[in-house]
């Protein structure tokens, strides 16, 4: 009796052991690719309004509408199918998230003279873009990228994922960061052609599984935030269709108690100042290698000089994905 109670407390300290206490990877391939990037959103974000003759709602930018007369909505779509009707008047119940707390208005809609309902609201439930992969842990396949959350560009919320993928994208041209406003990369999107999944979405990047061939022999070791030093490291990055090249940084800065922003760099590189001005978007998720290990990802530019830009630990990143 006394043997079966202690394995008892033995099989329940097994289980409720907390996630943290597994170990991180200690060895992944880095990334540098240019990715394309569309992620849905669980729900319909209120990005905007539009002047209607209906009665105002209580919706604001930023809520989420989830159901509409009851009726799950998960995106435009559902959103739409529950509006079109045969009636010429309508008044919906829209039950929506507002600081994760659900609640409900009414939205009053009449048909206008070409026969449309007009709801007043500028909505979005997906996002497309580029980044760049950051890492492949080769045990798992799973992989992460861009090195902080995809929001909405307007309202800055971040999108509560409901599927996602990346797929292959070659960048065409650049514009160069000038004056403190940075620049961009121009890709091309091959929709098609699938890399892998988005399964989360969070703070510290976009994480998921990995389905395309890579070559899991070309790994660097993991470095923590105490093995980060000040001085010469290098970002791997692509700036021309889908060539991974190397350029070289000064680390200025280890911020360790940071969530986000543990390294503070700046662009030494003349060939990668002559192509860019700086940094530049879609270079997100760009990993940063230091003495042969890969040490964190860029993730934003310093305002007003867009010669610096901050990286977020690979340690982070990896605590943060499941």
């Amino acid at each position: 009796m006394n043997f079966k109670r202690r394995l008892l407390i033995l099989l329940l300290a097994f289980f409720i052991l907390p996630i943290n206490a597994f170990a991180l990877s200690k060895y992944l391939v880095p990334g540098g690719e240019n990715v394309g990037i569309t992620i849905h959103n669980n729900g319909v974000l209120v990005v905007g309004f539009y002047e209607t003759e209906n009665e105002k709602s209580n919706l604001k930018i930023g809520d989420i509408i989830i159901s509409i007369n009851d009726m799950k909505v998960t995106s435009i779509s559902d959103m739409l199918k529950e509006i079109d009707t045969t009636s010429d008047e309508v008044s919906l119940q829209v039950g929506y998230l507002r600081n994760k707390e659900e609640k409900t208005t009414t939205l009053n809609l009449k048909k206008d003279s070409s026969g449309i309902f007009k709801t007043g609201l500028y909505v979005k439930d997906s996002v497309t873009g580029i980044g760049t992969l950051t890492f492949i842990d080769p045990e798992t396949n799973k992989y992460g990228a861009l090195g902080h959350a995809i929001t909405d560009n307007k309202t800055n919320i971040k999108f509560d994922i409901k599927d996602g993928k990346i797929f292959k994208s070659d960048v065409l041209s650049i514009d160069k960061s000038r004056d403190g406003e940075p620049g961009e990369k121009n890709a091309k999107f091959y929709f098609d052609t699938t890399y892998g999944t988005i399964e989360q979405n969070e703070e510290t990047g976009i994480y998921g599984t990995y389905s395309e061939e890579y070559d899991k022999t070309k790994t660097l070791e993991v470095a923590s935030i105490d093995e980060i030093k000040l001085g010469k490291a290098y970002i791997r990055t692509t700036l021309d269709n889908n060539k991974v090249e190397d350029f070289n940084i000064e680390i200025l800065n280890v911020d360790k108690k940071s969530d986000t922003k543990n390294i503070l760099f700046k662009i030494t590189d003349k060939n990668l100042l002559v192509k860019t001005g700086g940094i530049v978007k879609g270079m997100s998720g760009s990993p940063i290698i230091q003495n042969n290990k890969i040490v964190g990802a860029v993730t934003h530019t310093v305002i007003n000089d867009n010669t610096k830009g901050y990286g977020i630990s690979v340690i982070k990143m990896l605590e943060s994905m499941e």
